[in-house]
């Protein structure tokens, strides 16, 4: 660079480089924008928190749904099972009174 150029670039350089005051606006700027910045971090966590506690009430309620259908399953099954006893008494019953009065039919007959 010419001289001329030289000492014009280094005073424009001087210029810029010297300090300046802040603008007057730009402190509270800076304060609104991290208070925002808070306000969003908290919303977050909050949605955060608000995300797990639906996932734990949504499990809580599928448990629940497990263990009511597991144990109306039990209590068919055991009411079933009753069932089937009951008519094995009444069978078992029958045949002896169809036993009986073979015997009796029988000891009839031989007389």
């Amino acid at each position: 660079m010419e001289p001329d150029k030289m000492d014009v670039f280094e005073l424009e350089l001087q210029q810029e480089l010297r300090p300046r005051p802040a603008p007057p606006e730009l402190k509270r700027r800076i304060l609104e924008r991290r208070r925002q910045q808070r306000v969003i971090e908290i919303r977050r966590r909050n949605v955060l928190w608000q995300r797990l506690a639906a996932a734990f009430v949504l499990a809580a309620i599928l448990g629940g749904g497990f263990v009511w259908r597991h144990e109306q399953q039990r209590r068919r099954s055991e009411e079933a099972r009753q069932q089937v006893l009951t008519a094995l008494e009444i069978t078992h019953r029958a045949l002896q009174d169809a036993r009986a009065q073979m015997v009796e039919i029988n000891n009839s007959m031989n007389q």
